[in-house]
């Protein structure tokens, strides 16, 4: 993992400090509020599905309520105690991580995978997406991505990649399903019912633009990969990375390896079918990798005392990243305080009304790329705007199904961009990459699939998509 001070010695970093970045945002979001008309809409509880929904046609102006500087610095400890569940599970994970790592398991088994596809590591990078983007349409599969991007980057590292690599074939895997959404219950499931469409409906027109989202996402990494492999000086984070420390700490694989593979594969299988059945989340899920951690390190045949030992290191590799979850979710808070969150959604609305309905789509896809900033939750983003976009479409002509297509993919794609995504900030906390190297990798894909997006609502807005 890389360490928060030595990106602060970086002398050749355009960029600012992670930290500062989000500070910088920070303070403009307090700014705003200064000069953005507060405003709010009414909403009301389905009392069916516990979904907070905006009533169309509600926005109202209030009085101006515009945030102290001091709120600004309040709004850090408040955003991380908003922030509280994802930031103590990036921790827990870390430190699970650390207690399996401890067993020598990871080592271990790289070295028995990388025997196994010597000569074929092209596969690597192509199978992994496959794999976590069948978890992104099918179940959501964001923050979930957290505890196998270690594992990822080990495997990278091992096949002469970098950490981005690694990171970026488990998350953008994920995100790419995500972004197909075939079947995502807590994005496309939740725009359809507000929207009133029959769930799941334009699965085969879903399914053929996640087949190109993935497919693009398959070929920018594995571009990027062999660039480095051929020349690591290519790696956005070739001053950070972690150098090969040789294959002689490599332990041989044992009985007890098996074992902990076990532990650990048994715990992400009840994890998954938790999330899908058991409507399990960051709570649940955090509390089952404890429970994995400590099983994993007794099979493992660790010490009680080096268990909570190699959990605490586990951790403390974590504390400069999961840190900034807090950050980010500071600037929601702000914007939210100063009440301007809903002026903005309904200007943005109004701006696509009347607009011919091929053009309305596109309207819609980059208001909620922009709103999704803003709100960055995906079941959130859908409670706030579908009720305002689905009569925008009704009145253009044009097809709820395109409403929730354009909800979809605005909701989706820049999650893997923006700081205020807590998977994002989870992840990278996760990898040690700072937020901007991450950018400068991940920026020329983010307009990619944008512009496949664009393409696929132009199409379904043309043939009326139902």
């Amino acid at each position: 993992m890389f360490r928060g001070d030595e990106v602060s010695r970086d002398k050749k970093q355009i960029f600012p400090h992670t930290y500062a970045f989000l500070f910088s945002i920070l303070l403009i979001a307090w700014v705003a509020t200064y000069f953005i008309t507060p405003g709010e809409f009414q909403r009301v509880i389905n009392k069916e599905t516990g979904q907070t929904a905006v009533v169309e046609g509600t926005y109202r102006i209030i009085d101006s309520n515009p945030t102290h500087i001091f709120d600004v610095f309040k709004a850090i400890p408040l955003g991380m105690e908003d922030a509280a569940k994802i930031i103590f599970y990036i921790f827990i994970v870390g430190g699970v991580f650390g207690i399996i790592r401890a067993t020598g398991v990871i080592e271990a088994g790289i070295d028995r995978l990388m025997a196994r596809m010597a000569g074929r590591e092209r596969l690597l990078v192509p199978g992994f997406m496959v794999l976590f983007s069948v978890g992104g349409f099918s179940f959501g599969m964001a923050e979930e991505t957290i505890i196998f991007v270690p594992i990822g980057i080990a495997i990278a590292r091992a096949a002469g990649f970098d950490a981005v690599t690694g990171t970026a074939m488990i998350t953008l895997g994920a995100a790419s399903g995500f972004i197909g959404g075939m079947m995502n219950p807590f994005t496309v499931g939740v725009a359809q019912e507000i929207a009133e469409v029959p769930l799941f409906t334009g699965f085969f027109f879903r399914l053929c633009v996640y087949i190109v989202i993935l497919a693009i996402g398959m070929w920018y990494v594995s571009r990027y990969a062999f660039k480095v492999k051929k020349d690591p000086s290519n790696s956005v984070i070739f001053d950070l990375e972690k150098k090969d420390d040789g294959a002689a700490d490599i332990p041989p694989i044992r009985d007890r390896h098996y074992l902990v593979f076990s532990v650990v594969g048994i715990g992400l299988v009840i994890n998954m079918y938790g999330v899908m059945k058991w409507e399990w989340f960051l709570t649940e899920l955090t509390a089952s990798f404890i429970v994995i951690g400590v099983i994993a390190g007794v099979v493992g045949k660790l010490s009680f005392n080096k268990i909570f030992d190699a959990f605490v290191e586990g951790a403390k590799a974590m504390t400069f990243g999961a840190l900034m979850v807090g950050f980010a979710r500071a600037i929601l808070i702000v914007l939210e305080e100063g009440h301007v969150v809903d002026t903005i959604i309904y200007s943005m609305a109004n701006l696509i009304q009347g607009m011919p309905k091929t053009y309305t789509a596109i309207g819609m896809f980059f208001v909620q790329s922009l709103l999704n900033f803003f709100i960055p939750a995906g079941p959130a983003q859908a409670a706030t705007t579908m009720p305002i976009m689905v009569p925008v479409s009704d009145l253009t002509g044009m097809s709820r199904q395109v409403a929730v297509l354009a909800f979809q993919y605005g909701d989706a794609i820049t999650n893997s961009i923006i700081p205020t995504s807590s998977a994002l900030m989870g992840y990278l906390a996760v990898a040690g990459i700072p937020y901007e190297r991450w950018v400068r990798f991940v920026w020329k894909l983010i307009l990619v699939w944008m512009v496949v997006a664009i393409i696929a609502l132009i199409v379904a807005a043309m043939i009326g998509l139902r």
